[in-house]
């Protein structure tokens, strides 16, 4: 496939997203860590809003899901079993498989904390006016397809050769 984009207008875009991703990312992080009760975490919200999606899942879903380590899922997950926002599920079948889902407890925190995170997000999108919100967010969503298929690979591939 031939890159739309090459050279100087490419490192210049480059440049700009890095920039724009940073202020963006360390923003809304400290502003979304602001709206999590003091004994929840952000990574751990992420994990329970990512477990309320579905019926059951596992540690090792989360952890490909999240790109951590098994290791990393579990310590999140004893913690939130702990904070009774999740529950283990033994399966039926296999002893060495234990589902995950959410508690009761867990399903009114995501659905609050939805709620808190969706008001401060909408206050933000609301800058835009409908036809930039629209094309925001579809490319937005389409940079993450590209980043989910590895579509992205091959021309960070050819910016390590002889130039």
């Amino acid at each position: 496939m031939i890159p739309l984009l090459d050279g100087p207008k490419l490192n210049g875009l480059i440049e700009r997203y890095k920039a724009a991703m940073f202020t963006v990312n360390r923003r809304m992080t400290a502003l979304l860590r602001d709206e999590m009760p003091a004994d929840l975490t952000l990574d751990q919200f992420t994990v329970i809003q990512y477990v309320g999606t579905r019926d059951r899942c596992t540690s090792t879903e989360l952890a490909d899901v999240f790109c951590v380590g098994k290791s990393s899922i579990t310590a999140i997950v004893s913690r939130l079993v702990d904070k009774e926002l999740i529950e283990r599920i033994p399966d039926d079948k296999d002893r060495r498989v234990t589902y995950l889902r959410l508690s009761e407890e867990g399903r009114r925190v995501v659905a609050e904390l939805d709620g808190r995170i969706g008001s401060l997000l909408g206050a933000y999108v609301s800058a835009f006016d409908e036809a930039e919100a629209d094309q925001f967010i579809e490319t937005y969503e389409k940079l993450a397809r590209v980043i989910m298929t590895g579509g992205g690979e091959a021309s960070g591939e050819r910016s390590g050769g002889d130039s």
